[in-house]
């Protein structure tokens, strides 16, 4: 009789303990996927970061070839039927960028009586990002933690984030 026993209870995991295995699981989703969503946010905010740096680079070339700055992201990007470059499509900047829409962020370029401006701001606030940018033919880049979009008048990017982000 005690062989018969043993072997049942050998046979696998009992009700309770496999509830304590899937409590625990649980509880460690519940700490790391916002910690993961964070990282996430952190890691396209860099990118965005960099795409706005590849922007000033086109205008600054775009500049240096048609002697003035490009009216919006589409004349820094590749010709849509490949046709040679120029003003209208002038191939500085990837077909992805250049159509307004990456990493989960929308960025605009628009002239400004000194140059330009350039936008950027999460498709999905607090999902794609907690930032939005701006940034100008001075190549500051400003942020602000929020939903409104940076002007010049935002802090410059490295000024310290509020408590908590």
């Amino acid at each position: 009789m005690r062989r018969q026993s043993r072997r049942r209870r050998s046979r696998g995991f009992s009700l309770m303990e496999l509830l304590i295995v899937i409590a625990i699981i649980l509880v460690i989703a519940t700490i790391a996927v916002p910690q993961y969503n964070k990282v996430q946010m952190n890691a396209r905010e860099m990118a965005v970061i960099q795409e706005i740096g590849a922007i000033h680079k086109g205008q600054t070339q775009y500049y240096a070839q048609f002697g003035r700055f490009a009216e919006n992201l589409a004349q820094l990007g590749p010709s849509p039927n490949a046709q040679a470059d120029g003003p209208a499509a002038a191939n500085l900047l990837p077909a992805e960028l250049a159509k307004g829409e990456k990493n989960g962020y929308r960025y605009t370029l628009q002239l400004t009586k000194e140059g330009y401006q350039i936008n950027a701001n999460p498709l999905a606030y607090g999902n794609t990002g907690r930032r939005t940018f701006y940034s100008d033919q001075t190549m500051i880049i400003h942020q602000n933690w929020g939903q409104e979009p940076a002007t010049a008048q935002s802090p410059e990017l490295g000024s310290a984030a509020p408590a908590g982000k």
